[in-house]
């Protein structure tokens, strides 16, 4: 990187699933709005046209004139080339394909186990997990061996055990999940507010919050607005409208598929005290699988749907042809901005700003002293120069903590389980979930699951 002034230029950054047909656009939009940071993007993908097909996009997006931040885009053969001296690392890849997903989410059906993600908690993530972990082991310590003091990003799920890998593989690393599912949270709380209060828009930023727990089981014990607590003004919100739920007003929130009714956000709220800050669909695969995914009657009465690894396939095939239309200049990347901070936080991390942004990382510096130091916990750190300086939210309350516990637990059984290939440890992990547990299972019935999940995604599992 060279510094010049107020800009940096000659970043070199390694993106790992260079290929893809979502985060790498999203990534490529806001790279290209910001007028500070410019250099090199190394395009890294076992699907070498996919990546391909991205080096034309991003670069075409550097010749339009409302492009002021200006990117190279290469494809990089191997992930050494990729990595080598890198700056920063993005990781977002899908582990295995949608056929391996379809059976996370849809073999533990049988026990009318349902699931609403299966990426994340649940059998789903769980199975998810053991194809990834070792992928991501293997990342890492390529990481150490070619650029040992590069900034590592990452978006893919399970975030928090992908997170807790690398540091497993590699315990000097600079690795953070990035997440958006609290800025959601704090766009329902800015439109709750705004209605409340009689103002016509409120940013999400002017929403200050603390943030705890794990990767989309994540809470706020604090919000305010402009020195208003929002608490009570949430709880007579709640109150009023428990029924119906809210109504979001952001498109980029309430795609038709992901939108929910945040009853399920309510419910929670009405139980524990504390505002869960992701979206019901995740919210619900962390708590007893009885209480909302008790079937697909349940799930739509709490006003939220099950996302079927169909409707995901379809989604690809169309992300497919756009990419066609892009490549060949048919289409074009509207280039407004995201959302997304994880652009602002390479800013940040370069020096150019302070920003204080929610992120996953290991729980190192007791940041929530009530739960495990090893532990992948979301907090909110403030970002600085080649800094990431955790914020301390404090302790959790103990009947929230009760409700984290198990996935932590689990967190360590299914890395043990990556690492050494013991079955006897996803069978516990399974006995343990939540979701599982709502389902009323056999054992006999949950060691069967686990074989069966097990053997249809070995071909894409490294152990």
């Amino acid at each position: 990187m060279r510094y010049t002034n107020d800009y940096v230029e000659d970043i070199k950054i390694a993106y790992i699933g260079g290929g893809s047909r979502g985060w790498a656009w999203t990534f490529m939009t806001d790279l290209a709005l910001e007028k500070q940071l410019s250099g090199t993007i190394r395009l890294y993908d076992i699907d070498k046209n996919a990546a391909r097909a991205n080096e034309i996009i991003g670069n075409s997006i550097k010749q339009r004139k409302e492009a002021v931040g200006k990117w190279d885009y290469v494809v990089a053969d191997t992930v050494k080339d990729a990595l080598s001296g890198a700056d920063f690392v993005v990781i977002s890849i899908l582990p295995g394909t949608f056929d391996e997903m379809e059976t996370d989410v849809h073999m533990p059906e049988r026990l009318k186990i349902y699931q609403s993600v299966g990426d994340t908690a649940g059998p789903g993530g769980m199975i998810r997990a053991l194809r990834t972990l070792p992928v991501f082991e293997d990342y890492a310590r390529q990481i150490e061996r070619y650029c040992p003091d590069a900034w590592v990003i990452n978006y893919t799920n399970p975030m928090s055990l992908c997170v807790k890998a690398m540091y497993d593989a590699f315990p000097r690393i600079k690795a953070f999940g990035c997440c958006h599912e609290v800025f959601g949270t704090e766009k329902i709380l800015a439109q709750i507010v705004a209605e409340k209060l009689g103002i016509d828009k409120i940013d999400r930023h002017e929403i200050e919050v603390n943030v705890m727990g794990i990767n989309h089981f994540t809470w706020f014990d604090r919000a305010s607005y402009k020195g208003i607590d929002i608490f009570p003004v949430y709880r007579e919100y709640v109150a009023e409208h428990f029924e119906e739920g809210l109504d979001e007003r952001d498109a980029n929130w309430a795609n038709a598929c992901f939108a929910c009714k945040h009853r399920v956000k309510m419910d929670l709220f009405n139980k524990f005290g504390l505002i869960a800050a992701a979206g019901d669909r995740h919210l619900a695969e962390f708590m007893p699988g009885d209480m909302y995914l008790k079937d697909p009657e349940t799930v739509r009465s709490w006003g939220f749907d099950l996302t079927s690894v169909k409707w995901r396939k379809d989604d690809l095939k169309n992300r497919l042809e756009r990419s066609g239309r892009l490549v060949r200049g048919e289409e074009q990347i509207e280039l407004i901005p995201t959302g997304e901070e994880g652009i602002l936080l390479i800013k940040a991390l370069c020096g150019l700003m302070r920003i204080v942004s929610n992120v996953n990382i290991p729980n190192y510096a007791l940041q929530i002293p009530n739960l495990p130091k090893d532990a992948v916990v979301e907090t909110n750190a403030l970002f600085g120069l080649d800094s990431i300086r955790p914020v301390y939210a404090g302790e959790m309350p103990e009947n929230v903590k009760a409700l984290v516990m198990p996935h932590i637990r689990n967190h360590e059984r299914i890395l043990e389980a990556s690492k050494t290939g013991d079955i006897e440890q996803v069978v516990k992990s399974f006995m343990e979930d939540p979701v599982t547990l709502g389902a009323h299972a056999t054992e006999k019935e949950i060691r069967s699951l686990v074989k069966d999940m097990i053997a249809a995604t070995r071909p894409a599992m490294f152990y």
